[in-house]
C-alpha cells in the first residue's frame, strides 16, 4: 500500500510524497462511498469501519487530500466528518493499533468495542494479549466491556453506579451524619459514604432478621463484608 509512512516533525512534512493520482482518486472515492453508504444504512455502519479507517490512514500518509486543493488533512476530515472528526481519528487508531487482530474479527466486535481495544493495545504495547481481549470483546455486553477495560487501565475494580436523591429534614441531618461518621470509624476512613450507608442498612436488616426469625442475612456490619 502506497505511502503508509511519512517523515514528519511537529506535524510538518519534510518530504512531500509523490501522489499516485490513479490510486489517490480510487481511495478518495472509496472514502466517500463508505460514508454515503453509512449514512443511508445507519444500523449497519459497523460492517465497514475497518475498511474506512484503513483508507483514511492512506489518505493522510499519501496526502491525497491535495487533489482536492485542500490545505491539510484536518480540512479533509472536516469536509467528510462535519459533525465530529473524533470518529475519524478513532477509526484510524483502530487500523494502526490493532494490526494483530484479523479484520473479520474486528468487524464482528464493532467499532465502539474496537475503540476500547485500542486503549488496551496502546497501554500494553508488545505485551497486548489480543486473543484474550478479543474474547472478552465478543462475550461481554458493551458497557461491561468498557468497565473491564477501565479496570485494566486504572487497576481498580468498577461496577455500575447511580446517584440517589431523597429529602432529609434539617432535624434529621445530625443523626444521619453521626451514623455515617461512626460507620467510617468502624470500617475505615478510606471507605466511601455510600459504602458506609450500605453497611448501616445491612446491619439494620441483619437485626430485623434476628428479631423476626428470618434467615441469616448476607450482611454484617461488624466485618464489613458481603
Amino acid at each position: 500500500m502506497i505511502g503508509l509512512t511519512n517523515l514528519t516533525t511537529n506535524g510538518r512534512v519534510f518530504v512531500e510524497p509523490r501522489v499516485n493520482r490513479r490510486r489517490a482518486l480510487f481511495v478518495l472515492d472509496k472514502v466517500d462511498e463508505i460514508l454515503s453508504w453509512e449514512k443511508a444504512k445507519e444500523q449497519e455502519r459497523d460492517e465497514r469501519f475497518v475498511e474506512l479507517g484503513e483508507y483514511l490512514c492512506e489518505v493522510r500518509a499519501g496526502q491525497y487530500w491535495r487533489l482536492e486543493n485542500l490545505k491539510s488533512f484536518d480540512e479533509f476530515l472536516e469536509k467528510r466528518f462535519p459533525e465530529s472528526r473524533r470518529k475519524a481519528y478513532y477509526l484510524m487508531a483502530i487500523h494502526e493499533n490493532l494490526t494483530r487482530i484479523p479484520k473479520r474479527q474486528l468487524r464482528e466486535v464493532g467499532w465502539s468495542k474496537a475503540t476500547e481495544l485500542v486503549k488496551v493495545a496502546r497501554r500494553d504495547g508488545s505485551g497486548f494479549d489480543c486473543a484474550t481481549w478479543l474474547h472478552k470483546a465478543k462475550g461481554l455486553p458493551k458497557e461491561d466491556f468498557k468497565r473491564a477495560v477501565e479496570s485494566h487501565l486504572t487497576g481498580k475494580e468498577t461496577e455500575p453506579w447511580e446517584i440517589i436523591y431523597f429529602k432529609l429534614y434539617k432535624s434529621q441531618l445530625p443523626v444521619v451524619e453521626q451514623a455515617l461518621e461512626t460507620a467510617a470509624l468502624m470500617l475505615g476512613s478510606d471507605k466511601s459514604r455510600g459504602y458506609c450507608l450500605e453497611m448501616i442498612c445491612a446491619d439494620f436488616l441483619a437485626g430485623a432478621a434476628l428479631e423476626t426469625g428470618g434467615s441469616e442475612n448476607k450482611y454484617r456490619l461488624s466485618d464489613g463484608k458481603r
